[in-house]
């Protein structure tokens, strides 16, 4: 891009962030203005400085973390229009490399490379293979809602988040097209920070496994007892009770099997799908 869109774009983000927030099921703790106490100790002390509430941070300080922690992070000044925005906010929501991370499945399959959250010479080339930025921005923020869905804050946050994402993604298509956008508006639980220790666990394919061990087991018993049915054939009544024993265990072996293959196969499945959400993998 020509000219730096990294003021117009801050002065956006901070709308989204609000003023001072700290809410008991916000992972980002007390945060002011979209910095989190955590990041402005560390800012502080880089420079020398005693630590302080977040609540004093100054406009300059604000303005000097949003700019190095973030704008420079996700290479601010080498995206297109639009797309610079819309990075930069998801960085500072979710952190530079996360935000990265959603670029790059958003520009599969120009991009070729791992989804590692770091903006090389391949995202780069990617990018510039790529000439509908107005397409680009719609995947990069669908990317961004599948991550959010994923994280177990989705039910405290996800309102908030959810129209904040909307609007990102209006005003990154509005500058991508050369349209003026609307203006930033605040929304309730959007500024709350959505990282990835937050989200939702795998489901344990133990139970799959438990199950087809013991189909296993049912069958290696129901095989035993169909020996000594055979052994027994010459007395009628003990060789028809075995019988009945070995058709209830042979049927409770077939439903265990079936139903832990099954298990397993649901797991596996929305494993998958959790990982691509996530950009473990490729989505």
């Amino acid at each position: 891009m020509a000219i730096s869109r990294e003021k117009a774009s801050l002065a956006k983000v901070l709308v989204h962030e609000g003023g001072y927030s700290n809410h008991p099921a916000d992972p980002g703790g007390a945060t002011m203005k979209g910095v989190t106490q955590r990041v402005y100790d560390a800012y502080r002390k880089g420079k020398g400085l005693a630590t302080r509430s977040v609540k004093s941070i100054t406009p300059d300080e604000v303005a000097d973390i949003y700019d190095r922690q973030y704008w420079d992070a996700v290479k601010g000044d080498l995206l297109p229009d639009g797309v610079d925005y819309v990075v930069f906010d998801g960085a500072v929501n979710s952190g530079p490399g996360r935000s990265i991370m959603w670029l790059q499945q958003a520009l599969r399959p120009a991009y070729t490379g791992r989804i590692d959250g770091v903006l090389g010479v391949g995202t780069l080339a990617a990018l510039k293979a790529d000439n509908n930025n107005d397409a680009l921005i719609d995947r990069i923020c669908n990317a961004r809602m599948a991550f959010l869905k994923r994280l177990s804050t989705f039910a405290t946050f996800g309102r908030g988040w959810t129209a904040r994402v909307a609007e990102v993604r209006s005003i990154g298509q509005a500058w991508a097209t050369g349209q003026v956008p609307q203006t930033a508006s605040f929304y309730d639980g959007g500024q709350a920070k959505a990282f990835v220790e937050d989200a939702e666990a795998p489901p344990s394919t133990a139970p799959a496994d438990a199950a087809i061990g013991a189909g296993i087991g049912s069958g290696g018993i129901a095989g035993t007892l169909q020996d000594l049915q055979n052994q027994l054939s010459p007395m009628s009544y003990g060789s028809e009770f075995i019988m009945r024993v070995v058709l209830v265990l042979a049927v409770i072996s077939a439903v265990l099997l079936l139903g832990g293959a099954g298990y397993r196969w649901y797991a596996n499945r929305k494993a998958k799908h959790l990982a691509a959400a996530l950009g473990t993998v490729p989505a």
